[in-house]
């Protein structure tokens, strides 16, 4: 098996690494359908501005700033999405199954509609999504360590 996941398990805060990883896969689900981003858009309106304008010939309008940083936010964006699913894509078929059919499968399913649709049962459906989750945390580098405490 390949380990392109590897950390110690000793100072990782489990519960809190799990709830990062649900929200990742979340977000990504939701950058997905949503398929653009609202958007920042331009002044209509001219704006008056107490300093004077430079002599250097550049040129920059609200549109310009509007479009280059809604560009920037949709690269991020599917940048984010393709960081998930190339992750998600190393996982084994089981786990990639689970992660596919509750998060990326077009549909909004809850855990149980999930174990249902793999027949699964609970505490097999949720053992291979902590596996998964395990897996997905070290590659995506989302673990939450706990403090350590310094001796006295």
């Amino acid at each position: 098996m390949e380990t392109w996941f590897a950390f110690s398990t000793a100072k990782v805060n489990w519960p809190a690494t799990q709830r990062r990883v649900k929200k990742a896969l979340d977000l990504a689900r939701d950058f997905i359908r949503m398929g653009f981003h609202p958007g920042i858009e331009a002044r209509t309106t001219a704006g008056w501005h107490s300093t004077p304008s430079t002599v250097t010939n550049k040129f920059r309008s609200s549109t310009e700033d509007a479009a280059v940083r809604n560009a920037t936010i949709e690269q991020e964006r599917r940048e984010y999405v393709e960081r998930i699913l190339a992750a998600v894509n190393r996982l084994s078929s089981r786990e990639r199954e689970l992660i596919w059919t509750r998060w990326f499968d077009g549909e909004d399913r809850t855990d149980i509609e999930a174990y249902i649709m793999l027949n699964m049962t609970h505490s097999s459906y949720y053992r291979t999504r902590s596996s998964a989750f395990r897996k997905l945390a070290g590659g995506l580098g989302m673990e939450v360590y706990d403090e350590e405490e310094s001796p006295a």
